[in-house]
């Protein structure tokens, strides 16, 4: 049965009156974009100067988009989700690390969520981003193919360590675990690896799964090819397919160095790629597994839709659907409630750390036409019927 993103009952059935109305204050602010803009100076400023902010953060942004300071933290709201069918990624948020101990923090960090993972059904997947485990500029260089000095080959070597020994553990545990997209001038060093990984260890099913950003025009070429490659080598394909979340920066850096954005030309053609990779992908199940995160309604109705086609159960793990802790509820919790493998990123870590992350959520939500009004009206919906309700 199709789900109905209208039912509110269902979407915010786990939100308390006082967490509705937080919701509802959040989004009227982050549709303000001078608002956003301003905010968000002046929480950098407060962090940098080590102004006491993180209380308030907490009390609003913090516990709006993201689970907890801790693992602990985030299991009462994983137990709660998954009462509802919800099922939930644990994604470590902290980001901008640059040294050594640091990357094997993050590391250690992954290590120890694939463990916890592992006891818990609520928890289908761990994530890692390639960044946390080593150094952008490092990613970057050998994306563009430079000549590494002995110290960076060292320090590459470390990170490609560090990538096997977690996708090693995961395959061991059998836990599947998705690896974040980045910025398109560091993603093909990525990419590399995670293919590397996949073809060591996704021969049985896929236990490694990239990420696919669809705003980019060159995505669909790239599946078509690692769909050949799955299928001359053996080796199965996890997909995570996005629209993606760096497009200012991208079409900035392209203009500012004067060379072709590698972004769609509108959003149009972003929706039409991520559809015919979705599509792609669901034509050739028998190498791919999709994990489609996605907060965008008729994509989300297509591949229901699609599935419903093709005979295949909505349980049926080789297809799973994702949103953002905080965002798109009315999508998340009417799939669960039909009984489709919905999931929620639930981003975690010190309040200090998670801020870069909350920042671009913010902005997000601010530059995605429609998606704050939409979060806006159903709230309201919500609110109105529970009034009527008392």
């Amino acid at each position: 049965m199709r789900p109905n993103f209208e039912n509110t009952a269902i979407a915010f059935e786990l939100k308390t009156d006082s967490q509705l109305e937080r919701a509802y204050f959040l989004f009227k602010m982050i549709s303000n974009e001078p608002l956003v803009r301003i905010g968000t100076a002046v929480t950098n400023f407060a962090i940098k100067a080590h102004l006491p902010v993180e209380g308030l953060i907490r009390a609003t942004v913090f516990d709006h988009f993201c689970g907890g300071v801790n693992e602990k933290d985030c299991l009462p709201i994983i137990d709660n989700m998954y009462g509802n069918g919800v099922y939930s990624i644990l994604d470590y948020s902290a980001e901008g690390k640059e040294v050594d101990n640091q990357f094997d923090f993050a590391m250690e960090k992954t290590l120890d969520i694939l463990d916890f993972v592992k006891e818990k059904d609520a928890m289908p997947f761990a994530v890692f981003k390639p960044t946390g485990f080593g150094r952008f500029k490092l990613f970057e260089k050998v994306t563009a193919g430079s000549q590494l000095t002995e110290k960076e080959q060292a320090d590459w070597d470390k990170i490609v360590n560090r990538f096997d020994k977690v996708c090693k553990k995961a395959h061991e545990l059998d836990v599947a675990l998705l690896i974040d997209a980045e910025e398109s001038w560091m993603q093909d060093a990525a990419d590399d690896l995670v293919l590397e990984m996949m073809r060591k260890y996704n021969k049985e099913k896929a236990i490694v799964f990239n990420t696919f950003q669809m705003y980019r025009w060159d995505r669909m070429a790239y599946i078509k090819e690692l769909y050949k490659m799955a299928s001359d080598e053996g080796f199965k394909i996890g997909a995570k397919v996005v629209r993606g979340a760096y497009m200012e920066k991208e079409n900035e850096r392209a203009m500012e160095k004067d060379y072709e954005s590698p972004i769609c030309k509108s959003k149009q053609e972003t929706d039409e790629n991520f559809d015919a990779a979705v599509e792609y992908m669901m034509a050739h199940l028998d190498h791919f597994t999709l994990f489609a995160g996605t907060h965008n309604e008729k994509s989300t109705l297509k591949l229901v839709d699609l599935m419903e086609t093709m005979g295949i159960p909505a349980n049926d793990n080789r297809i799973w659907f994702g949103q953002l802790f905080g965002m798109s509820d009315h999508i998340t919790y009417n799939l669960a409630a039909q009984g489709y493998n919905a999931v929620k990123y639930v981003p975690y870590g010190p309040v200090r750390d998670v801020m870069p992350y909350l920042i671009r959520r913010a902005e997000e939500n601010t530059s995605v036409a429609g998606q704050t009004s939409r979060e806006l009206a159903l709230i309201q919906k919500e609110r109105k019927r529970r009034k009527l309700d008392s």
